[in-house]
Formats: structure tokens, sequence, C-alpha cells
């Protein structure tokens, strides 16, 4: 009985809580989490960006045959019928983080396009194209991909994804 009187005292006795020691090794692993964590979440947000430029060269390529079966001609008609691509409204042309355009050399003739969404904001860096034959291309990557070359077959969507 007098073993359990001591026991309790000396339980009353300590103070409760974390010591410092605890406390930071907490926030050492709460460190090292972040450090894994937070560039990997930013890829995975980078790669939903890209799918507005995908997104705008499908619908913009839809656009424009559905204009080449009423015109006939990719170029524009007069002054009247202008192609998707090449309106001069830029809000009629921007897809989320994306601007689609159809300038360039060759890029529109009476039977050939080319258009080209480059992006902007969070997406710069990153700049596709489609043809009036689906051919899908990649111009450039935004910035930290690590990919340098043009891929003139596919889209590159997300980091370390290769050309084929």
């Amino acid at each position: 009985m007098k073993q359990l009187a001591h026991t309790r005292s000396a339980r009353a006795g300590r103070s409760h809580g974390f010591t410092l020691i605890e406390i930071m090794i907490t926030v050492a692993i709460i460190g090292i989490l972040a450090a894994i964590a937070i560039p990997s979440y930013q890829d995975y947000v980078r790669r939903g960006y890209m799918v507005d430029g995908t997104n705008a060269l499908a619908t913009m390529r839809a656009d424009m045959e559905r204009y080449f079966q009423d015109n006939r001609t990719y170029q524009p008609v007069g002054t009247t019928f202008t192609p998707p691509c090449a309106n001069a409204t830029a809000s009629k042309r921007t897809f989320g983080n994306f601007v689609v355009s159809c300038t360039g050399t060759g890029a529109l003739t009476a039977t050939a396009y080319i258009l080209t969404a480059t992006g902007i904001g969070p997406a710069t860096g990153a700049v596709f194209t489609v043809d009036q034959l689906n051919v899908r291309g990649t111009t450039s990557t935004p910035t930290g991909w690590g990919w340098t070359t043009s891929c003139d077959t596919s889209w590159i969507v997300k980091k370390g994804q290769s050309c084929s």
C-alpha cells in the first residue's frame, strides 16, 4: 500500500505534455514530408493546366473543320467570314491558360492550317500544335520539366513523358 501511494504522488508531481525534443522531431518529420509533397503537387497541378491546351486545340480544330465545310477553304472568305483561329478577339481564342492562333508562315492556307496553343499564366512556356491531319506536336514545355527538344508526333503533357 505504501508503494502505491508513493507512485501516485510521483505521478502527480510530474507535468504532463511534450518535451522540446518530441516537438522538434515532429516538426522535422513534417518538414521532410512537405519537401517531398509540395513539388509533386505543383507538377500535378501544372499537368492539369496542360489539359487546357489540348482541349483548346481539339475544340478549335473542330471549329476549323466546320468552317471548311461551310466555305470550302480554311482562309478568310471576304470580310464577312473569318476562320475561328484568325479571330481578332483574343478572348474568343482563349481557353483557360492557353491562347490558340493560326499565325505564321504557312499556318493558314486554303487547304491546310496549323493551330498553335501558347500557354499563359501558370502554363507559360508550353506550346502545342495540331494541323488539319491531326498531327500533334509540342514545341516547348514549361520551365523545370527538363525537356527541351521539340516533338513532332505528340503532345507532352506531363513531366518526364517521352516523345512517341
